[in-house]
């Protein structure tokens, strides 16, 4: 039987690393992965080399320079850059290689900041974006036109999806430059260690947010991927490439801190700073066209949260922080 080539650029990142881990066990699929030292992704020579040699069917471009408020409003000309360099030299190189399938993944920070709850795809680039993550927002919806760009000039299947918040193993726990939950995952771990009376979390507590566990994201990625042309053209708006991925279902940061605490076993009071940035007030995806593809979501926040806390016990020595 010939295996299909599937390259995962970003295998070793949080999304990219649970794609690996459900193709791993199909023996109809060969993957191809790269690390940084061996490919460089924000270099086009680099990567069009690798295309023309690798013989890929297929690519999940989940490689991306991400991280919290605190990182997108401390580097925000690495954020901008590098994501654009990597998803514009894979997109071209897959194309220049005859690539025919492609899977792009967003972010739902793609959205205006007031964009209406819950948020449909049709909101894109219909208002101002939220300033503190403007150029990763800019750079993820520049993947989106250049997939839709390659699909109208040249027929290609190249399609986008975009995630909630995600959660999960193989995520980024750094004290300043990560996401909230694992950001107050590590928090609350150490407040317990060291017998803290309060663990202050950045904002008010009431900004709405939707959060999604890594392994529900990929299986979505899987299944976006291999659904057929027909179908998936009749559940899409023409021209419009990318389909939101999420639950459906927010809650406030104050209630997500409240689980956090329960799941890691802090006994302590939460506190909220509130003269730090809140974010958005609200963020959720509306996510009914990917139910009509046939997907919806299986692991709640509180499950999830409990089996990234026991990853990240059994993995402090070594998790990329």
């Amino acid at each position: 039987m010939n295996k299909k080539r599937v390259f995962v650029a970003g295998h070793r990142g949080m999304v990219g690393s649970a794609i690996v881990r459900q193709l791993s066990a199909r023996d109809d699929i060969e993957l191809v992965t790269r690390n940084r030292a061996e490919l460089d992704l924000t270099s086009q020579q680099a990567v069009s080399e690798f295309f023309a040699t690798e013989r890929i069917d297929e690519v999940y471009l989940a490689a991306a320079k991400v991280g919290g408020i605190h990182a997108n409003n401390t580097y925000p000309a690495e954020f901008i850059f590098d994501n654009l360099m990597m998803e514009c030299n894979i997109v071209q190189a897959a194309h220049q290689n005859n690539v025919q399938n492609l899977l792009f993944l967003g972010s739902s920070c793609i959205y205006p900041k007031l964009a209406e709850q819950p948020m449909t795809e049709t909101a894109l680039l219909t208002g101002m974006l939220e300033a503190t993550n403007e150029p990763y927002a800019i750079a993820k919806i520049a993947g989106i036109k250049l997939c839709e760009s390659y699909n109208r000039q040249y027929g290609r299947n190249y399609r986008s999806v975009m995630p909630t918040n995600l959660y999960g193993m193989n995520d980024n726990f750094h004290p300043d430059n990560s996401h909230v939950i694992p950001a107050l995952m590590r928090r609350f771990h150490e407040a317990k260690l060291n017998n803290d009376k309060e663990v202050v979390v950045w904002g008010t507590g009431t900004p709405m947010r939707e959060f999604l566990y890594v392994d529900d994201m990929a299986a979505a990625s899987i299944h976006v991927m291999e659904l057929d042309a027909q179908t998936y053209q009749d559940n899409t708006q023409p021209m419009l490439s990318h389909i939101n991925v999420g639950t459906g279902v927010d809650c406030t940061i104050r209630e997500m801190a409240e689980t956090m605490a329960k799941v890691v076993g802090f006994t302590g009071d939460v506190v909220f700073d509130s003269t730090k940035p809140d974010g958005a007030p609200r963020k959720l995806m509306n996510v009914s066209r990917l139910a009509d593809l046939g997907w919806r979501y299986q692991i709640e926040l509180e499950q999830g949260l409990a089996t990234t806390y026991q990853w990240f016990l059994a993995n402090q020595a070594n998790f990329r922080a």
